[in-house]
C-alpha cells in the first residue's frame, strides 16, 4: 500500500471548520458542558457537519487547542522576537498575545495532550519567551542573576491577571503596563 496523501480542505469546508471552531470557543467559554448540537447551532451548520469534521467532542477540543496555540505562535512571530530590540519585541508580543488570548481564552486554558501539536507549540512559545528574556538580560533590562524561567512564569501570570481584570482595555496600554511591571516591579519610580 502507498502512503495516504492528505488533501487540503475545499474552501467551503475550510470555512465550515473555522466557523465551528470559532463558535465552539464562544459556546464552551459560556458553558464548558455544551453539546455538539449547541456548537453546530452557534456555527450555523448542521449537526452532521460538525460530526463529519470532528469525530467526537475530544477531537473538537484538540482542534481548538491546536488552533489557539497556532494563533498564539503567530502572535509571538509577529512580534519579531529574534530580531526586534528586546523591549520592542516584548511590548509587541504582549499586545498581540492579549488580543489572541482574549479571543481564544477558553481554548488556551485547555491543557494540551502530551505529544500533541498544541503541546509542541506551547513548548516552542515558552522557549522563545525565554530567548527574548535572555536578550533583554543581555541589554541590562533584567538582572543578570534572574532565573529566566521564573521571569517567564511571572510574565505569564501578569498576562493572565490582565485578561481576568482588564480584558477589554487597550492592548497597547495593557502591554506597556505588563512589561513595565515585569521589568521594574511596583516600587516607586525615580
Amino acid at each position: 500500500m502507498g502512503e495516504a496523501t492528505v488533501r487540503p480542505l475545499r474552501a467551503d469546508a475550510e470555512r465550515s471548520v473555522r466557523a465551528i471552531l470559532e463558535a465552539a470557543v464562544r459556546v464552551l467559554a459560556e458553558d464548558p458542558g455544551a453539546s455538539m448540537d449547541a456548537i453546530a447551532a452557534a456555527a450555523g451548520v448542521a449537526r452532521t457537519t460538525v460530526h463529519r469534521r470532528f469525530a467526537n467532542r475530544q477531537a473538537l477540543i484538540e482542534a481548538l487547542a491546536s488552533t489557539a496555540a497556532r494563533q498564539l505562535a503567530d502572535a509571538v512571530d509577529d512580534g519579531r522576537p529574534d530580531t526586534a530590540p528586546p523591549l520592542v519585541a516584548m511590548h509587541r508580543i504582549t499586545a498581540n498575545v492579549l488580543q489572541v488570548k482574549g479571543a481564544w481564552a477558553f481554548a488556551l486554558e485547555l491543557t494540551p495532550e502530551p505529544g500533541s501539536e498544541a503541546a509542541a507549540l506551547q513548548q516552542d512559545i515558552d522557549r522563545r519567551c525565554v530567548a527574548v528574556l535572555e536578550r533583554a538580560r543581555a541589554e541590562g533590562l533584567i538582572d543578570a542573576g534572574a532565573d529566566l524561567d521564573w521571569v517567564r512564569r511571572v510574565y505569564y501570570a501578569l498576562l493572565g491577571e490582565t485578561l481576568r481584570g482588564d480584558a477589554d482595555g487597550d492592548p497597547d496600554a495593557l502591554a506597556a503596563r505588563i512589561v513595565d511591571t515585569l521589568l521594574r516591579g511596583a516600587g516607586p519610580r525615580a
